[in-house]
């Protein structure tokens, strides 16, 4: 089984909770590592370096918001997925989560078999987005190195959230070309139930304030583009 290598980190204070879904995701095949809360969460994730991060939102010490946003500053968790869990519906806390690089969002109560096939899709994307296409995009004054999940403009480095360097490729490896948000969500996020055209506004208007507001343009009730 293609999980047997994969670690993943599972971070929530509430004991039974950990437990349900740790049993579970190494019934899977998974390597499982747990956390009680933020600060544990970095010290063990520096230590175990996971393939993929599920943070509960609401925990002592420090919270899941704060420890995702440490730990996306760090480059050696650019590229790791961040999966938060929480009871929170609001819809703050949501954009909260999106905002500090958060991959996608799962809601208690815990479904087993819904948690395990959305972790299970997460991990398949993330391998088969390891065969590309171009390595790197050369654009206006941007390089977009894929490989190294790293921007540069007019040579200096640019420092992206997972999903936002990977909306930014799509966008840019077609200027010009009107992106619906459904074809959007199809690339990026796939079969994510959570993801809502909120979502993908949150992402954009966080790369326009990464890369600048001349790169990115709205097409009004369609999509976005690059703008060639």
């Amino acid at each position: 089984m293609s999980s047997m290598k994969q670690k993943i980190l599972v971070v929530d204070d509430e004991p039974d909770i950990v437990e349900l879904i740790a049993y579970n995701l190494k019934r899977e095949g998974y390597q499982v590592y747990t956390a009680a809360n933020g600060q544990e969460a970095v010290t063990t994730a520096k230590k175990v370096m996971p393939d993929l991060i599920i943070l509960d939102v609401m925990m002592p010490k420090m919270d899941g918001i704060e420890a995702c946003r440490i730990m996306r500053a760090m480059p050696e968790f650019k590229s790791t997925f961040m999966v938060f869990l929480t009871a929170r519906s609001e819809e703050y806390s949501e954009i909260a989560g999106f905002n500090v690089g958060a991959d996608d969002y799962i809601a208690k109560p815990i479904k087993p078999r819904a948690l395990l096939s959305r972790i299970n899709a997460i991990l398949r994307r993330n391998m088969q987005s390891e065969e590309p296409a171009e390595e790197k995009l050369e654009v206006k004054d941007l390089v977009i190195d894929r490989e190294a999940f790293l921007v540069f403009r007019n040579g200096e480095k640019i420092v992206l959230a997972k999903k936002e360097f990977e909306l930014l490729y799509l966008l840019a490896s077609k200027p010009g070309k009107v992106y619906t948000r459904e074809s959007i969500l199809k690339n990026i996020w796939e079969d994510s139930v959570v993801v809502t055209n909120r979502t993908i506004d949150v992402h954009i208007r966080k790369l326009r304030e990464k890369i600048g507001e001349n790169y990115v343009a709205t097409v009004k009730g369609v999509g976005y583009k690059f703008e060639a």
